[in-house]
């Protein structure tokens, strides 16, 4: 008899723990809770009030602590998006900056060119003599040897021996043409020889290049009468170039005179051709 007691309580208890009789339990249990629930919040007691405060407390912290994991990862990753986006935005400043300042650079070298473009044309215009202007290519320099390639040649009735000027001032004569390009000897070239006056004296001379010195008066009178700051044209002697074109200023110097010129060779960027230069060779 107390066998067939166990098998019906083990029985009772297996249909309890059974899957459908577990889910139908829970549900009931929990009608349960939320009924006592709902009947203690209505219920005004202080320890049940301070039994709901615990209880919301401990609620609100927990709540509170498990999101900062989250807050903080999404607090991280917005961190690394604005930090990427403002690399990114970085980069694109920086190269519109630089942009820009290529921008500046070309609008600064455009407004000097302009000027020396302007500068030559009004020099043209204030002059009666027939010139035509040409950019310096290539600048060909060493301690002896000065000369410079320019962007014209016969195309613009160049020819052998025209003086080559930087501005109103003898900088050189052509001593090669081609169609589209020339070469100037420039005067401190050691193959350089200009005929020159200096003024008031006139004292007549040959200017000789040295390279990298200054150019000396050779081929002096023995009694000349030259100062520091005597003026030094071109003569025209011979016909080579036309007369008064200015070069520079005269120096004495240790039993020499030197020729201090009005034009720096080494800051030419354009240069005028004389094409009205007399018995130049063809």
């Amino acid at each position: 008899m107390d066998t067939n007691r166990d098998d019906f309580g083990i029985a009772v208890r297996s249909a309890f723990l059974s899957k459908g009789t577990q889910q139908k339990f829970s549900l009931f249990a929990l009608i349960i809770l939320s009924i006592i629930f709902l009947l203690i919040e209505k219920i005004e007691t202080k320890p049940l009030n301070y039994f709901r405060s615990i209880v919301k407390d401990t609620i609100y912290r927990g709540s509170f602590l498990a999101s900062l994991p989250m807050e903080g990862l999404h607090s991280i990753l917005d961190g690394s998006v604005k930090h990427i986006t403002i690399y990114k935005k970085y980069d694109q400043l920086k190269e519109e900056n630089n942009l820009l300042k290529n921008n500046i650079s070309k609008s600064d070298y455009l407004r000097l060119e302009n000027e020396q473009l302007k500068k030559l044309v009004e020099e043209d215009m204030n002059t009666s003599d027939n010139f035509t202007s040409a950019r310096v290519m290539i600048d060909k320099k060493s301690p002896y040897l000065n000369s410079f390639v320019i962007s014209s040649g016969s195309n613009k009735k160049i020819k052998n021996g025209m003086a080559a000027l930087d501005g109103q001032n003898f900088i050189g004569r052509i001593v090669d043409v081609n169609f589209f390009s020339s070469r100037v000897l420039l005067i401190s070239d050691l193959n350089s020889k200009v005929p020159i006056i200096v003024e008031p004296s006139g004292n007549q001379a040959i200017l000789s290049g040295h390279g990298s010195r200054n150019p000396t008066l050779e081929y002096l009178p023995e009694n000349y009468e030259i100062k520091d700051g005597d003026t030094i044209y071109t003569s025209g002697k011979e016909g080579i170039f036309k007369p008064g074109i200015p070069i520079g200023k005269a120096k004495l110097e240790k039993g020499t005179v030197e020729a201090l010129l009005f034009s720096n060779l080494n800051q030419i960027t354009f240069v005028n051709i004389n094409l009205s230069t007399s018995n130049t060779t063809k």
